[in-house]
């Protein structure tokens, strides 16, 4: 341990000092208590040896002084005129151990020895509570698939640095819960988490919700109003559904991850920031950008670190996992169950909501459960059943007499499939040859369980 001794009696320092260098600590001899105090603020000590009477400035207040500035660092106060009022104070004031003079040099490698041990178990128990906040960080993270497992393997790696990540995935995968763990391992953990739905804020808000605005910026700017990322400052920012930025949005955000600083609306200072970006997208950004429709420069900024997130369909043996969850989230404590060939049939459903429709479903299933607690089959898979109702052909003897749009939605649902075949599943040919935008065509895939 690095190990100051500050002692005006000459003879009883040096020979401490040799006994503590030779058990193999370092050593700083002060001579008195201006210069223990010039030694301390030149640099941290593990432990501080100061006797109580010196010239200048006492032990008792080089004891306050480490307790109000390194409170880590353990104080043994020695003296030779002790009294229980003084022993009493120095305890009160934060001191480790009171000596009194004449002592044997082996009763303070014994108090050394307490101090090493102290230090060992706060050290284990500070590694425990990182250990227990990284396992409930990842809580929110259900899934023991060998999809899950590779999503918590890089959400465990990236966490412990700053760089960018881009979350891909279908709506409903739970993208921000992921990027909440993310922050919640991070560094950051104790600074702020802020998030924006940049699909939910219409287009020519969307720039001052970010960004924030001066008093007098337009016309209802009655009061500065600071932005997302102001209110982010020292934590993280996830940007959900990327895709829906404005490009001029965008020209402001690529500014803002090269320079990190920004202006408010109606501003003229920059404004520094100290942000994580995480953001989130459910369509290909890099087909987006070979289109013109997101910025190539800003993508490969948000690209740093990229982390897909796994369909539900593909996340074998989730399901059930998900199902209790989910029911322990929303039964209020009651016990409710759901029968094991229930629970095979949900296994076996696509789920082309994700884990937000399951858990819709299980939600509805416990708001409408019968008082036996037995989740009905029906309810939990009603929009499967209502799925399979919308997608049967006018071929069916049975289904001779069905609405028009019903008509009309199966005949563009198998012209969608077609054109995509005929282009090798390429996306934006497809919506080039369908007429229609490449995020209309994503939404009418999504619609109609296309993959």
């Amino acid at each position: 341990m690095r190990i100051l001794l500050a002692d005006d009696e000459r003879t009883i320092a040096i020979t401490l000092r040799d006994c503590l260098e030779k058990a193999g600590h370092a050593v700083v001899l002060a001579r008195d208590g201006a210069e223990a105090v010039a030694a301390l603020a030149a640099g941290p000590f593990d432990v501080v040896i100061a006797d109580i009477r010196m010239p200048g400035v006492s032990g008792i207040e080089i004891l306050e002084q480490v307790k109000r500035t390194r409170p880590e660092t353990e104080v043994v106060i020695v003296t030779g005129y002790g009294t229980i009022e003084s022993a009493v104070d120095a305890t009160k004031k934060g001191a480790f151990e009171y000596i009194l003079k004449p002592f044997d040099d082996d009763q303070i490698l014994v108090t050394l020895r307490k101090i090493e041990e102290l230090r060992r178990l706060r050290q284990e128990n500070a590694e425990l509570r990182r250990s227990l906040h990284r396992e409930k960080a990842l809580e929110a993270i259900i899934g023991r698939s060998e999809a899950m497992v590779r999503v918590i393997e890089r959400v465990r790696a990236v966490a412990e640095n700053d760089a960018n990540v881009l979350i891909t995935g279908e709506s409903g995968t739970g993208k921000e819960r992921v990027a909440r763990a993310i922050h919640d391992l991070s560094r950051r953990r104790d600074g702020p988490f802020v998030a924006l739905a940049c699909a939910a804020i219409p287009a020519p808000l969307l720039e001052d919700e970010i960004f924030g605005h001066e008093r007098g910026a337009f016309t209802d700017a009655k009061e500065r109003k600071a932005g997302r990322f102001e209110r982010a400052d020292g934590g993280t920012i996830f940007l959900d559904d990327i895709d829906d930025m404005p490009l001029e949005t965008q020209v402001k955000l690529l500014r803002v991850l090269q320079e990190r600083q920004f202006e408010r609306l109606g501003g003229e200072k920059p404004l520094k920031v100290d942000v994580r970006v995480i953001a989130a997208t459910k369509v290909d950004l890099q087909e987006a950008s070979e289109d013109g429709e997101f910025r190539e420069d800003l993508y490969y900024r948000l690209n740093v670190v990229p982390l897909a997130l796994p369909p539900l369909r593909v996340r074998d043996g989730d399901v059930p996992l998900l199902v209790e969850f989910f029911v322990r989230r929303h039964g209020r404590g009651l016990d409710f169950t759901v029968a094991p060939e229930v629970m095979a049939e949900l296994a076996a459903y696509r789920w082309p909501g994700n884990v937000r429709e399951l858990e819709n479903a299980v939600e509805r299933a416990i708001a409408l459960a019968p008082p036996t607690r037995a989740l009905s089959r029906d309810v939990l898979l009603e929009s499967a059943m209502r799925r399979r109702t919308k997608g049967k052909g006018d071929d069916h003897e049975g289904d001779a007499l069905v609405a028009l749009k019903d008509v009309v939605r199966q005949a563009e649902s198998e012209h969608i499939r077609r054109v995509l075949r005929s282009v090798q599943g390429h996306r934006a040919q497809a919506a080039t040859v369908l007429g229609i935008s490449r995020k209309n065509l994503w939404e009418k895939m999504k619609e109609y369980g296309i993959e």
